[in-house]
């Protein structure tokens, strides 16, 4: 007994019915000619995921179960299992529906609903209760729907009604180590089930999520059998001989650097395409964040969609000037370089009284900031291109940021990058083709607002800071347990203050790129009132 499985591994949009219901229909003709018995999508592939309160709309529902039908009238003779939502009266279920010669054959409905990290669907869905399982080609092929197999049951239930091959739809967004995690997941469903998986994934960028895909297929083992590339739309064939998947094509892993590299750039290509941004404005310093921002800008779009400006001050370094002019030189983009010296003079001039008999602080250099925001976002206005902010994760936790300044933009794209991960990717970039000057690699950082300036004046090392943000923000370590690992108590006691006073920064700053298991963003939710002070 053989059957053909396809997997639809697509990049779909929220809220874009026709173009997604286009999509699948592209795969399926795809597949058609491939020989296919089945394609499977990934999960709320026709409406796209997460579609958030879009859900709590009748007329959003409404929409989707139109296109469920377009779909099912326009299929060239395959069967699909298409995610999608489905209201039933007061209840909406995430489902996923198979659809044979032109009807609805069955429906299944997702068992676990997720409300953790970035999940939120016990806000919106209603779990389901009963397995699912299709036969195709003679073979029985039970359902689930992501976190359906991130626990025991769901599958247990499928193998229990008689399954003999697991179709998992998904759409798991990606942190460090999913992939490596997911395997191990379904390889504990394959152990208590004795099941193949067939796992399709969705691919794509979505505001601050990226779905990396890297479907894969199980056989009953636990043995790997597939696996498509990650960040990239792909259709994938497995052939089950006898219920077995037969081994098939399998895409190593990238090194780490190349895989947050790869995420990056789908999130900047897709955020801006799909919201039709025509290119994006970088204020370039001579740094090494503005360094790596540009990069993924330009290889994620294209050099002539990517703008750099240089904004420098009294006190900008001649070799930033330099690098910068080296780098757009290496990079092929278009520089402009703006001095705002006369704009700092005005505004001094303005604010003489209210500052007399006051002293030089932080303040002035905040001006800096805000003239430089001022001018891009004046481009971006003029241009409508969107300004890339270029605050990484380390900065943000510590409030090391200017509101209205270097905070101004549209999207924060190594928003959730500490800064010693932005040396590493740095470094990988140059190792592909050499475009940062290793100058702004190895000299110290400096925000460069008054002379003689570096991070660390103010801020602890970043290895150590870096090392502290992770323990309390990504891990929720206790201050006493991050001291026990060896910290001093003086560094842990500033970071974890400076972090719980930025948080209403924090709320101000553009949406930005998950790519940790803890982002500041749909995953972190504390309080900006707050008085609770823990214990060391």
């Amino acid at each position: 007994m053989s059957l053909k499985i396809a997997i639809a591994q697509i990049n779909v949009t929220v809220g874009d019915f026709a173009g997604n219901r286009a999509r699948i229909l592209d795969f399926a003709e795809r597949a058609r000619r491939q020989g296919a018995d089945l394609l499977l999508t990934p999960e709320l592939a026709l409406c796209g995921y997460p579609p958030e309160d879009l859900l709590l709309r009748d007329d959003f529902c409404a929409a989707c179960d139109r296109e469920l039908a377009t779909l099912a009238a326009s299929l060239p003779g395959i069967a699909v299992l298409v995610g999608h939502p489905e209201k039933r009266g007061l209840r909406c279920y995430n489902a996923a529906t198979l659809i044979n010669d032109g009807r609805r054959v069955a429906t299944y409905y997702k068992q676990r609903l997720p409300s953790y990290e970035v999940f939120d669907e016990e806000r919106y869905f209603e779990s389901g209760d009963d397995p699912c399982v299709l036969t195709i080609k003679g073979v029985r092929c039970g359902v689930n729907i992501c976190a359906d197999v991130w626990e025991a049951g769901a599958a247990d239930l499928a193998r229990q009604a008689g399954a003999e091959v697991l179709l998992v739809l998904n759409a798991s967004p990606y942190h460090i180590g999913k992939r490596e995690r997911r395997t191990e997941v379904l390889r504990q469903r394959t152990a208590s089930t004795g099941l193949p998986v067939v796992y399709a994934n969705l691919a794509g960028g979505q505001d601050e999520l990226v779905f990396d895909g890297g479907s894969f297929v199980l056989d009953s083992q636990g043995a790997l059998c597939c696996q498509w590339a990650q960040f990239e739309e792909t259709l994938g064939i497995v052939d089950f001989v006898d219920g077995q998947p037969q081994p098939g094509t399998i895409v190593p892993a990238p090194c780490l650097e190349a895989e947050i590299y790869q995420a990056l750039l789908l999130g900047v290509r897709d955020y801006l395409g799909k919201n039709g941004f025509p290119g994006a404005i970088i204020g370039l310093s001579g740094g090494i964040d503005s360094a790596l921002t540009l990069c993924i800008a330009v290889d994620a779009l294209g050099a002539d969609k990517v703008r750099a400006v240089m904004m420098p001050s009294p006190y900008t370094a001649e070799i930033s000037l330099s690098d910068s002019r080296e780098m757009v030189r290496l990079l092929g983009v278009r520089y402009d370089e703006i001095a705002i010296e006369p704009a700092m003079q005005t505004l001094g001039s303005m604010l003489d009284k209210q500052f007399a008999g006051l002293p030089t602080d932080t303040t002035e250099e905040n001006l800096q900031a805000r003239i430089r925001g001022m001018i891009l976002m004046a481009i971006s206005n003029k241009t409508g291109s969107l300004v890339l902010t270029t605050g990484n994760k380390s900065e943000m936790a510590v409030g090391y940021c200017t509101l209205y300044g270097d905070m101004a933009g549209g999207f924060a794209v190594i928003k959730d990058i500490a800064k010693t991960l932005v040396y590493r990717l740095a470094r990988w970039r140059n190792t592909v083709a050499y475009a940062i000057p290793e100058r702004i690699i190895n000299r110290p950082p400096s925000a460069e607002l008054k002379p003689d300036q570096t991070d660390q004046d103010s801020l602890p090392p970043y290895e150590v800071l870096d090392a502290i943000v992770e323990a309390y923000m990504e891990k929720d370590l206790s201050p006493r347990e991050i001291i026990a690992r060896g910290h001093a108590e003086a560094d842990v006691r500033r970071v974890v203050h400076l972090l719980k006073i930025s948080e209403y920064k924090r709320r101000q700053s553009p949406v930005g790129i998950r790519v940790t298991q803890r982002g500041f963003g749909k995953d972190w939710r504390y309080p900006i009132t707050n008085r609770y002070r823990d214990l060391y």
